[in-house]
């Protein structure tokens, strides 16, 4: 697999919000997004052992397999341009203490940020 895939909650402002910025500013044709939610979304979810019922990470699937959590993030962040050197000094930090902070997102985000009435890139 030579594509670069993001899995997401559609239903997540948060979540919407980050992937509008990377349709913004990740170099073109850099990612495909799907939304948990969505039939395909399902179907990777299920073929990389992930639960389907709830979303608590966002997932990158491409060549060397899944990466979730703060790796998964950073992985991303690391494919534009303008924030590799960012990505690459927030890779140093341990990854306990990255994985406890986007935990913490994860677990408030829909408190903090509310639930999205539309996906960014539809079902």
């Amino acid at each position: 697999m030579k594509e670069n895939i993001i899995i997401f909650d559609g239903e997540c402002s948060l979540c919407n919000g980050v992937v509008g910025w990377l349709l913004k500013f990740a170099p073109t044709d850099s990612f495909s997004f799907v939304a948990f939610q969505s039939s395909y979304g399902q179907n990777l979810l299920h073929t990389f052992g992930f639960p389907k019922k709830e979303l608590t990470t966002i997932i990158l699937i491409n060549e060397a397999g899944a990466h979730t959590h703060s790796d998964g993030f950073l992985k991303i962040v690391a494919q534009i341009p303008e924030c590799r050197l960012v990505a690459a000094l927030l890779a140093f930090i341990p990854r306990i203490i990255r994985d406890a902070i986007y935990n913490l997102a994860s677990k408030n985000r829909i408190k903090w940020f509310g639930k999205s009435k539309t996906c960014a890139i539809g079902f």
